[in-house]
């Protein structure tokens, strides 16, 4: 099992023994429920699907309340399939929690980013500026991206405005510098992607 569902709560900092100041993303992990498990001889695969975050049953549809009944866990507000090795040693009904990531020095954290709405490349593409002074009018504008009379268009892929953030994003390699196994918490040193409360993926490096 390497990969569980979590909830960002902030950031803060944690002192280590030499004193220095680390900064760290507080996670909350688990504990995630077995919803369900998938086995080669019958799916084709081997993988398991769990749940994270409480929610109510009018929240959820009628398919979705037989699904968590059928397993016997109370209804989730997530649902995610994980791929595992072997199937076999999970039973429906188990909880995992943050105690997997034990002994891990890495982990990758799956999210979400920030939606930013509509940017310009300065912004977005981290453009230069053109000169303020000297009569410029081009200080904050792309510039030219046209082509000549062959091929007469835009190539696709361009560095141009456009919708920022609100897409899924990875940080990789992040340090997880402590396991709080008490209340199911996390701390990874550095910044993962999208708002407090939002919910991430967790998984060992």
């Amino acid at each position: 099992m390497e990969t569980l569902i979590g909830k960002k709560l902030g950031m803060t900092q944690v002192f280590e023994a030499s004193g220095e100041a680390t900064p760290v993303s507080v996670i909350e992990v688990g504990p995630c429920p077995i919803v369900q498990v998938k086995t080669p001889e019958k799916d084709g695969y081997s993988a398991i699907q769990i749940g994270f975050g409480a929610v109510r049953e009018k929240r959820n549809t009628k398919a979705r309340l037989g699904h968590f009944q059928k397993a016997g866990v109370s209804p989730c507000r997530l649902l995610r399939e994980v791929r595992v090795d072997d199937s076999s040693q999970f039973k429906i009904g188990e909880s995992v929690d943050v105690k997997v990531f034990e002994g891990t020095d890495k982990v990758h954290v799956s999210g979400t980013s920030k939606g930013r709405g509509f940017a310009g490349t300065i912004r977005r593409h981290n453009f230069t500026a053109g000169p303020k002074t000297h009569g410029s009018h081009n200080i904050r504008a792309p510039g030219s991206v046209g082509m000549c009379a062959t091929p007469a268009r835009i190539f696709k892929g361009k560095k141009l405005p456009g919708r920022m953030g609100g897409k899924r994003t990875t940080t990789r390699n992040l340090k997880l510098v402590e396991i709080d196994t008490e209340n199911n918490l996390l701390y990874v040193k550095g910044a993962i992607p999208g708002a407090n409360n939002g919910f991430v993926l967790i998984q060992k490096a």
